[in-house]
């Protein structure tokens, strides 16, 4: 792995099910050329995991903070690490 890739794992509170906001991560992860995956948690946040670019990794975190436009964000957590060779940006069930 390169240095200047970056994994980071997000996880989203607020209205964030039931409001399109995994497809529109993984929309928008696979248009920005993103691995990594988006699942719904049953306390009712979203986790996230990017892979990238060190910068394009903080534009898809700084787009979580809006995601879906049906979505109301309260609060993104960020926890930064070491690449694990994601390949291609998927919905995990």
């Amino acid at each position: 792995m390169t240095a200047d890739r970056t994994r980071a794992r997000v996880f989203v509170s607020g209205t964030v099910q039931g409001v399109y906001y995994r497809a529109n991560t993984r929309d928008t992860a696979r248009e920005k050329d993103i691995d990594g995956w988006v699942r719904n948690l049953a306390d009712g946040r979203v986790e996230a995991v990017f892979e990238g670019p060190e910068d394009t990794v903080a534009e898809m975190v700084e787009w979580c903070h809006t995601g879906s436009p049906a979505a109301d964000v309260d609060d993104v957590e960020v926890e930064y690490a070491d690449p694990e060779g994601e390949d291609g940006f998927r919905i995990r069930r």
